[in-house]
Parts: structure tokens; sequence; C-alpha cells
């Protein structure tokens, strides 16, 4: 999947559009908070097209030297890995020289440029965006992020400077991401398991520089791994590992099937893991968590309960998910590891019948109908599974829009309990009998 970055100086509007960006599907898409303030990074669509969206807003903080230090620091980043470039600018305060300096990176790059004017909600606002031309990034869109003006001819620009979407090899075979902050062992988990050094591997964080595939066919497996440790390392763009990893995280993440997501276990499942976890849940991905460098840890009677407890209150509410001690140094539990991906893998292929979903799910919404609201009963009377890729369900009803979010959690509830989808989000959708 292509991504979108959003690149400018700060107070011009770019998480505003953000965030519009990202609700304009009528399943709500929610954003993921980054690893430093302000940035965020979600996943949109517009004319059948799907692409991810990165705001890196709040890198400007303080003087006009603390920005030009984080446009090395942020916006190269940014523009190294995206497709698109979304320049925001303001009509309100005009060309600034933050701006300018914005824009000079921008014409020396050979990737599509989109100018955009924001805070144009008046007819003098729309003649005040004219400057805007002495950028030298030719024509500009004007739009109100604040209103939603102006956003669809955005989004019509994107979509049609979007890359095609390169056609898979080996479409047929299961792909699984090994993800994971830089150094938690990524390169060594896929070493272990091919038996070979095919990886560099090192103490330094960031040491694998692309994404890269291998096919694993052994003791009866088969699939596509995937390292996204992804850190390439560039002349001019100083180095912001949380900031790459994430970055990389989001198109493997897009394209897997299930996502092996390594933490460290001297880390524990901080802030950094907890972005690129729930980034796999928000796609609707197999999720299993493996807890590397279980070696280095002292260890008590309970000490394995209480960590793995732990992780679970901070994956709520999305806690049926396995979680495996691994030390990928020693060798222990890996082939466990690869066994646990396989089978989130098949319950997130698996199809149930629609026979036997509404034999073992009517009767139990019938001694537990949804509450009633407003005076209104709703009565689910089908029960289907959507013909997609991971677990979708129609729940088919005469008032839909009573239905509230706590009773469809306990709707994926029953259906976790009665036919096992552990490590795959699930999605209940009520529809109109």
């Amino acid at each position: 999947m292509s991504i979108v970055a959003i690149v400018g100086r700060p107070n011009v509007g770019k998480s505003t559009l953000f965030n519009r960006l990202i609700q304009r599907r009528e399943a709500i898409t929610d954003a993921v908070s980054g690893v430093t303030r302000d940035r965020h990074y979600g996943k949109s669509d517009w004319n059948g097209k799907e692409f991810s969206l990165i705001d890196t807003g709040g890198y400007a903080i303080g003087s006009d030297d603390v920005f030009e230090a984080q446009i090395d620091h942020q916006v190269e980043l940014a523009i190294d890995e995206a497709d698109v470039i979304l320049f925001m600018t303001d009509a309100e305060t005009g060309i600034t020289s933050m701006d300018e300096d914005v824009a000079n990176l921008l014409r020396k790059i050979e990737k599509p440029v989109i100018l955009a004017v924001n805070k144009v909600d008046n007819p003098q606002r729309e003649q005040d965006a004219y400057e805007f031309y002495n950028l030298g990034l030719g024509e500009y869109f004007t739009l109100s992020s604040t209103s939603g003006s102006g956003t669809g001819e955005i989004l019509d620009r994107i979509v049609e400077l979007l890359p095609d979407t390169p056609v898979r090899k080996d479409e047929d075979l299961p792909r699984f991401a090994v993800v994971g902050r830089p150094n938690a062992g990524k390169s060594s988990f896929i070493n272990a398991l091919i038996g070979e050094e095919r990886y560099i591997v090192t103490d330094i964080a960031g040491t694998t520089r692309d994404s890269i595939d291998t096919k694993y066919n052994r003791f009866g497996f088969e699939f596509n791994l995937v390292d996204t440790a992804g850190i390439r390392r560039k002349k001019k763009v100083k180095e912001d590992l949380e900031f790459y990893s994430v970055m990389r995280s989001v198109r493997a993440i897009e394209h897997a099937d299930v996502c092996i997501l390594i933490l460290d276990a001297t880390r524990g499942f901080d802030g950094q893991v907890q972005n690129i976890f729930w980034l796999a849940e928000r796609n609707r991905k197999g999720i299993v968590v493996l807890v590397n460098k279980w070696d280095l840890v002292d260890k008590e009677t309970n000490t394995a309960k209480e960590y793995e407890a732990q992780i679970r209150r901070e994956m709520e509410p999305f806690t049926d998910v396995p979680i495996v001690f691994i030390s990928v140094l020693n060798k222990q539990r890996i082939f466990k590891a690869i066994e646990t991906a396989v089978e989130v893998f098949k319950n997130r292929s698996k199809r149930i019948k629609t026979s036997e979903l509404n034999e073992v799910l009517l009767p139990l919404i019938e001694n537990y109908p949804p509450p009633s609201l407003k005076g209104k009963f709703v009565k689910i009377k089908f029960i289907t599974q959507l013909p997609t890729p991971q677990p979708q369900f129609a729940f088919f009803c005469n008032l839909p829009q009573y239905v509230r979010d706590a009773y469809k959690r306990y709707l994926e509830n029953q259906l976790r309990k009665h036919f096992n989808f552990h490590g795959v989000p699930v999605s209940v959708y009520m529809r109109k009998k």
C-alpha cells in the first residue's frame, strides 16, 4: 500500500486534515498515535484506492532554529519513505520562511508533491492564495480542513498520483511480517528459522536497511517471511529509528496476513511496540506476540504469568492474542512461535457455515437480546459471514442503529468463544433486515 505524508510547518491544519481524511469511509478507521507528540499513522481510501496517511506534525517547537534542525530530522525522513507528499500551507498567514524551507527541500526530490493552501474559507482568502505560486511548486489546491471544503479535489489528485500496486509473487502463500522496534531480534529470529545467516545481525539498532522476503518451506510449513526492521541511512537524513521502524512496518503490515510482533523482554510492551500492535489490529491482521530475550529476565515462580498479564492489560480490549516467550539466542520455542503463527493464519482464513452460525448464536441472542433504547427493541433474525479475507460478520436486524458497541463486543466474544478466532481481530456489523 502506498504512503502519503503530510508535511509543513506547525499550525497550518495538518492534523485536522489528517483526521478528516481517515474518517471518510463508512467503516471508522482509527488513527494510531506515533512515537513522538503529534505524529500519527492512519489508513484512508478514495474512489476504491487505499493508502496510508502519515501526519508529521509537531516538529516546529520554539524558534526558527529549532524548526531548521527538525526539518533534517523528520521532514526528510517522511519524504524519503512516502510515495506522495502533501505540503500544507496557510492562506491566513501567507508564505513564511518556514514554508520556503520546506519548499526548498521538496523541489529537490523526484516524488510527486501536492501543494495545499489551507484556511481558504472566503473569496478574499481565495485571492490571497495566488502568492503560493511563488514557492515554485506549480499548481496548488485550496481547502478548509475544518469544514472539509476542497478535500475531495485533493483526494482525487492523491489517488491519481499513487503508484500502481505491484502484483505479489507467491500470491497463494501466507505472508508473515516480522515486526517490532529496532534491535528486538527480528533478523536473528529469521536467521534461526531458516538456519543460515542471511541477515546481518549486530548489536546496533537499525542494521537492517530494507524489508526482504524469505520463502520458508520446512517441517511441512510454507509461507513468506518479511523482515521489517527497515532502517535505511542516507547522507542527509539524520537517524530516527523509531520513526523509520513504524513507517516500514506500515507497508509490511498492510501486505501481511499475520504479523509476528517481537518485543525485547528487557524493555517490555512499551509505547513503540504498542503503536505497531495497534497498526496491525486496525488493519485486521492476525497477530502473534513473541517476547524475545526471555533468558535475560530474572525469574521467579509467576514471572511469566505476571508479565503476560501486564501485556494483556496494555492490549485491552483486544486481548485474545497468543503470547509466546522465546529466546532467539538459545533457540528456545522458535518452532512453537511458527506453529502459533500458522494457527493464527488458519483462524483468520476460517469460514463458518451460515447454518452453523445461526444455530449457535441465535439462541444465545434470544436469551440475552440487545438492550432496548428509547423504547425500541432490536430483533436479530439472521447472521452470515462476509466474503472477506478476515473474519467479518453481518447481523441482520430490524433496528441496527440502536445496537450499541457494548453489545457488539458481546457478539464478538461469543464468536470467539464458539469458533476460535484466537489472534485475529473480528469485525461485527449490524445490517437492516
